[in-house]
């Protein structure tokens, strides 16, 4: 058996029901000035008929008639979000809203460069945020063309600079940086850096080593670097590495999820947490306190979602470029 989707109501409908002109129901629904002269029996079974019918606007049609854009579009990475990027949507999301804007996460099929931006488009977004691994020259220039403002999540704002692309940034080496001078701070010299095999966080775990290799080079520190995948055997098997190479006096997990995996390990092989290693984290989210012994981590503060919100706004007004880097790391000690 074929079913028919049933077709969204129109003005058109609203209109007929209501025996008014489509120009009518416009001025009604839409709160227009021309409206005030409508009687109020008129404007409230408009109002009725369309509540009934199920009447929602058109987004771009809506667009076309006021000749502005409302929507930004926040194209989803490859990876789960945890806490701290999901808490940062939320109230990036409402305080976009109140400045007049919509956050649309959008989580479609993954294109890259000029293929993505034509289907990006489509959507007549005011803005788009993306992961710079989907950005090329090509199609941040075919969207800017668009009127579309572009921003980079990710991107290098040196090189950005002076080609209409802005840039919002986590600088993943701070928080490499963070973590390394607070080990060292402790009195280790043997680091040891975990660094995620999977492609999108590799990206920024090597950030992350890069910054522990700074603070290393401050001091004529040593840091060994181990791959790892997301998983309990993984995990196993650097603890295990070390039992066979010495282990290591200070480590940094990447995050609290690997960071707590390495612990895991690590007890179950009889080492003592921090006796004899000491163990840090990144993001600073509730498992850090969950865990025993608990969790030092590096918590990353951000500057508040309606400043952020604000200066994407003025860069979409203003057709400007923005490059903001609004999260600080820093260190939080616990047991490990």
């Amino acid at each position: 058996m074929t079913s028919i989707r049933p077709r969204p109501a129109t003005i058109t409908d609203i209109a007929r029901q209501a025996g008014v002109s489509t120009a009518t129901v416009s001025y009604v629904l839409n709160d227009a000035p021309a409206g005030a002269r409508i009687p109020e029996e008129t404007r409230a079974r408009v109002r009725a008929i369309a509540d009934e019918l199920g009447y929602v606007p058109h987004a771009n049609a809506r667009s076309l008639r006021t000749g502005s854009r409302d929507l930004v579009l926040y194209v989803h990475f490859d990876v789960v979000h945890g806490p701290l990027a999901t808490g940062f949507l939320y109230g990036f999301t409402r305080a976009l809203r109140d400045l007049g804007y919509t956050l649309m996460q959008y989580g479609a099929e993954r294109h890259r460069g000029v293929k993505a931006a034509r289907s990006w488009a489509a959507l007549r977004p005011a803005a788009v945020i993306a992961g710079d691994d989907r950005l090329t020259p090509a199609g941040v220039a075919l969207l800017l063309k668009a009127g579309i403002r572009v921003f980079g999540m990710g991107s290098d704002p040196a090189a950005a600079k002076g080609t209409g692309l802005s840039t919002l940034i986590m600088d993943h080496r701070a928080i490499g940086l963070a973590a390394g001078r607070d080990l060292l701070e402790r009195g280790y010299r043997d680091l040891a850096v975990v660094v995620p095999v999977d492609p999108p966080l590799r990206v920024m775990g090597e950030g992350r080593l890069e910054g522990v290799r700074e603070a290393a080079a401050e001091v004529g520190a040593s840091v060994r670097v181990h791959e790892m995948e997301y998983s309990p055997g993984s995990a196993a098997g650097i603890v295990a590495a070390w039992g066979e190479e010495g282990l290591p006096e200070g480590v940094f997990g990447y995050n609290d999820e690997f960071a707590g995996l390495l612990l895991g390990a690590l007890l179950d092989a009889g080492v003592d947490v921090p006796g004899r290693v000491g163990l840090m984290g990144a993001d600073d989210v509730m498992l850090c306190r969950m865990l025993r012994p608990t969790l030092s981590s590096v918590r990353v503060e951000s500057e508040s979602p309606e400043e952020i919100a604000r200066r994407v706004v003025a860069s979409i007004t203003e057709g400007t470029e923005v490059h903001l880097s609004p999260w600080s790391p820093v260190p939080v000690r616990r047991q490990t």
